[in-house]
């Protein structure tokens, strides 16, 4: 079975469509979204009919810290809730006016998606196995063996870091960090746990605008991470008219 892997769409439909363009000529069975599909982006309602669409074919989803966010009630007083508190500006913005753009249909779908999902020698979870709604970051190898630790699963798909990462468990369960190449298989060998992210689609953040995604083939046991260039200039032009702040616009520019 080939799998398609989608990480923090973050209601970016240019990159969106330009993956799924992508994963679909070079073929998948079914596809999982690993969260953070609002948030961030213009097109919002679009990101959310898209996963519906995925899962009515078969796929799964998961939702992240932003998605959790939309559908959590307002608080007028950010200081009362310690997660709003704790919240950049601009995403808090962003989160907002996503919620104000979301029909009750579309937020109720949001919030009845699981945190997590075990599947197979499998799990798919946001941003971490160790505590997944505390939304901690795989940002070095510590974190990646604690998560690896905190599960019984071989390997673990995650979102929420906006790189493209994978890691290795060692015999004493430290990791190792693996840079993957775009568009070479990695072999993931079933005598070790791994780890891997497959990058941002909706808002890449190490120097490179082009969106993320990764094709795992369960029988091969590879994983090909992905690079699709997309009209980011059109995406950060839609956020600008939007009214959302520029720095989100110009973070799809850079692609950082």
């Amino acid at each position: 079975m080939r799998i398609a892997l989608l990480a923090d769409l973050h209601a970016n439909r240019e990159a969106g469509e330009a993956c799924l363009s992508k994963l679909r000529k070079l073929g998948f069975d079914r596809a999982v979204v690993l969260g953070d599909i609002v948030g961030y982006g213009a097109d919002p309602e679009w990101a959310i009919d898209a996963t519906q669409t995925l899962i009515a074919e078969g796929g799964v989803a998961i939702y992240g810290n932003h998605d959790e966010a939309v559908v959590r009630d307002p608080v007028p007083d950010a200081a009362a809730t310690k997660g709003a508190s704790q919240k950049h500006p601009h995403a808090q913005l962003a989160i907002d006016w996503t919620r104000d753009r979301l029909s009750a249909a579309q937020r109720a779908f949001l919030a009845g998606l699981p945190v997590s999902i075990d599947e197979d020698d499998r799990l798919y979870v946001h941003a971490n196995a160790w505590a997944p709604l505390q939304w901690g970051y795989i940002a070095n190898e510590l974190a990646a063996a604690q998560s690896m630790a905190a599960t019984q699963r071989r390997i673990t798909f995650c979102g929420h870091v906006h790189e493209p990462a994978l890691y290795h468990s060692q015999i004493d369960r430290s990791a190792r960090h693996f840079a993957p190449q775009p568009g070479v298989a990695t072999p993931l060998l079933s005598s070790r746990r791994w780890l891997a992210l497959p990058g941002s689609c909706g808002q890449p953040r190490d120097g490179n605008p082009a969106a993320c995604c990764a094709l795992y083939d369960t029988e091969r046991r590879t994983l090909t991470t992905l690079r699709v260039p997309y009209d980011h200039h059109r995406a950060a032009e839609k956020i600008v008219a939007a009214g959302l702040p520029d720095a989100l616009a110009k973070r799809l520019i850079q692609g950082a």
